[in-house]
């Protein structure tokens, strides 16, 4: 007995010391910092931090490639814990959070087939892509609420998922596996960058829009009781409704489908209501702040157009700084239109919302007199946003001779006479009329070095008679077609470079064009476009300390645009009211436009943006619906009016009236809509 416990004793110390070898031969080091990191993580190993597990991403973090805040189940308190166990500051995340995408579930929606198959998504997909006739519906099967690893996601009564917003974590494990691309995740500064997609479910009234609302939803909302969730999804995209309830021209009224039954839904009369809900209620509704970038940015011009950016910018954290050449904000809102059609009571609570959100306004301050753009960006501005070319501008008699360095409206130009002085060494001429011709020429005549001209299409296509292009090009001019202007560069107050790229046939431009020589530019078009300028890096003699160096940015081009590159675009409405609300969607469109060059992403819209003239799905032809009568908005008596003639005459829709004409809305997606009681498509 003793000898088989020596024995087993040896055996035990000679494994003991092989062990402790092969501890010491094969020893793998891991870091205390990851082992801190890794115990600090959740151990969900959901996927929302782009990496294969929290070990991997505790990995990535210690080592630089992944930030403390990654983890999305986590939160803010995990996210703490690394960040004390790295010892680096921790940068506030706005948070992300799913959200989907189809309007009716597949017992409401027209199908092709009855599915009977596995029950999830994925596997119903690989059948002609579903059971729905739809191609982009929801399969309802319930894969996206069966995969959340936080229980955030539930299918509903109608077979469409539910989130539960508390429980959400913007993990994207739904997005990953929704197989029709339904849910998505988004924020507060996505759902302002938002642009409709062809792979969406939208409704016509919502592409019709030139501000972007989602407006099924808000009517809905309306119909709910739920006035002031409907002015949230309002302002998500719109910061004035008060305005546009009042003088908007809706075109979204006119894509309606109830235009096929009897009359269309009164849109615009119940944003109304909405806004003058909030203003009657005396509690100020805004929509959700990002954490602060630490980021200025100028906006110039307070009209329409400089508020709807100056709002936006600064719910997607930035600090925003708005100049205004007058002593009052609101533009032609507050100068052009009558006081019974836009009270100015109304304007003010509307510009004050806009304030009181945290942009900070300065009046009676006028580009080119009080500051310029290198005024601006050498006192610590990132961006300047330029928008004062618009509908404000044009109607109005503000001097525009420095809105923007180097550059004039060639109309302004003509008219004041100075056609026929040397004004520029080097001049561009944008367009091709008689007027061009005629600047062109006696630039030429008056000394200027060179002369170019821009056409945006070939010579033939540029509408220029033969004998004038002859002309300008036996006089030294330089003559460019299918050309467009995509980048202007100076130096402090001087233009001193314009960019020109070729527009291929197919409609798109080169990625890098002709930088010319240009210290004049002449714009044949009717308005300034809006421009962000932003500090350009130069090398050699242009570069001291001291001075600023500029390029402007064009904002991407609306859905309604009829063309889409370069800065001077043609086609953009400057002179009724239907430019108001194409004023505010290009104020959005220009916030995310800077917004996007701040957090380093190429300014561009999505590639499938719906635009202009796009044959998007749709139905033509609508089943047996209801005949309902549409509201009628209440007026001022001719009494009243005569006795008072500023009063406002449209008095606006009662509560009642409200939420009998949202139950008009036929809630419709892409082709789908409410119908009638069992008028659905058979299977």
């Amino acid at each position: 007995m003793l000898t088989g416990i020596l024995i087993m004793g040896g055996l035990g110390a000679v494994c003991g010391l092989g062990l402790a070898l092969a501890s010491k031969i094969f020893y793998v080091y891991v870091d205390p910092k990851i082992e801190a990191v890794s115990a600090a993580l959740p151990g969900a190993n959901c996927g929302g931090c782009g990496f294969a597990g929290c070990g991997a991403n505790a990995e990535a973090i210690v080592a630089g490639k992944s930030t403390a805040s990654s983890c999305v189940a986590g939160g803010p308190d995990v996210a703490a814990d690394i960040a004390r166990i790295l010892g680096v500051s921790l940068e506030a995340k706005e948070p992300d959070f799913a959200r989907p995408g189809c309007t009716y579930g597949y017992q409401d929606a027209d199908r092709k087939f009855i599915y009977e198959g596995i029950m999830d998504c994925r596997a119903a997909a690989l059948l002609h892509g579903g059971s729905k006739v739809c191609p982009i519906g929801c399969l309802g099967l319930g894969t996206c609420a069966r995969a959340c690893p936080f229980g955030a996601l539930s299918m509903g009564p109608d077979n469409l998922p539910v989130v539960n917003t508390d429980k959400c974590t913007g993990c994207g494990t739904c997005e990953r596996v929704c197989p029709k691309h339904i849910i998505t995740l988004t924020s507060g500064t996505r759902k302002i960058e938002r642009e409709y997609k062809t792979d969406e479910c939208t409704a016509p009234c919502q592409r019709a829009c030139p501000a972007g609302i989602e407006i099924p939803i808000y009517i809905s909302k309306i119909k709910e009781g739920d006035f002031t969730g409907a002015l949230r999804v309002i302002k998500q995209t719109n910061p004035l409704p008060l305005v546009c309830g009042r003088i908007c021209v809706h075109p979204c009224e006119d894509e309606c489908r109830r235009n096929m039954v009897d009359e269309p839904v009164a849109i615009n009369y119940l944003k109304r209501f909405a806004a003058d809900y909030e203003m009657q209620s005396g509690s100020r509704v805004q929509i959700p702040l990002a954490p602060p970038s630490g980021k200025k940015v100028a906006v110039v011009g307070g009209g329409a157009e400089g508020l709807t950016a100056s709002y936006f910018l600064n719910r997607m954290g930035h600090d925003v700084t708005l100049f205004e050449g007058s002593l009052r904000l609101g533009g032609l809102l507050r100068t052009g239109i009558a006081e019974n059609r836009l009270p100015q009571k109304v304007l003010d609570y509307e510009i004050d919302g806009i304030l009181e959100a945290g942009v900070e306004a300065k009046m009676g301050q006028r580009l080119g007199r009080d500051f310029t753009i290198a005024s601006l960006l050498r006192n610590g501005f990132r961006t300047v946003l330029v928008a004062v070319g618009g509908w404000d501008t044009q109607m109005s008699a503000a001097d525009r001779d420095k809105v923007m360095p180097g550059v004039r409206l060639l109309l302004d130009f003509i008219m004041k006479g100075q056609a026929g002085t040397a004004a520029g060494k080097n001049v561009m001429i944008l367009g091709g009329g008689a007027a061009s011709f005629n600047a062109a020429l006696a630039s030429k005549e008056n000394g200027a070095s060179s002369v170019h001209m821009v056409f945006r299409g070939s010579g033939p296509e540029s509408s220029a008679p033969r004998e004038r292009i002859e002309a300008a090009e036996a006089a030294g001019i330089k003559l460019h077609f299918n050309r467009a202007v995509t980048r202007i560069m100076g130096q402090e107050d001087s233009l001193t470079h314009v960019e020109i790229a070729r527009i291929s046939s197919e409609g798109t431009a080169d990625k890098l064009g002709d930088l010319l020589a240009v210290d004049l530019l002449l714009v044949g078009a009717g308005r300034f476009p809006e421009l962000i300028y932003v500090p350009r890096e130069t090398e050699g003699d242009d570069q001291t300390k001291d001075t600023v160096n500029w390029q402007s940015l064009p904002p991407y081009a609306s859905p309604f645009a009829s063309q889409d590159i370069g800065i001077f675009r043609p086609g953009e409405a400057v002179g009724d009211y239907k430019a108001v609300v194409e004023a505010i969607g290009a104020g959005r469109r220009a916030a995310v436009s800077v917004n996007r060059f701040l957090t380093g992403r190429d300014i561009e819209p999505p590639i499938n943006m719906v635009r202009k003239g796009m044959d998007i799905l749709n139905v033509r032809e609508l089943q047996p619906l209801e005949n309902i009568p549409r509201a009628k908005m209440p007026e001022l008596k001719d009494a009243e009016r005569r006795e008072n003639p500023n009063a406002e005459i449209e008095l606006g829709l009662t509560e009642e009236q409200a939420k009998a004409e949202a139950s008009r809305c036929l809630k419709c997606g892409l082709i789908c809509y409410r119908r009638m009681e069992g008028s659905r498509q058979p299977s």
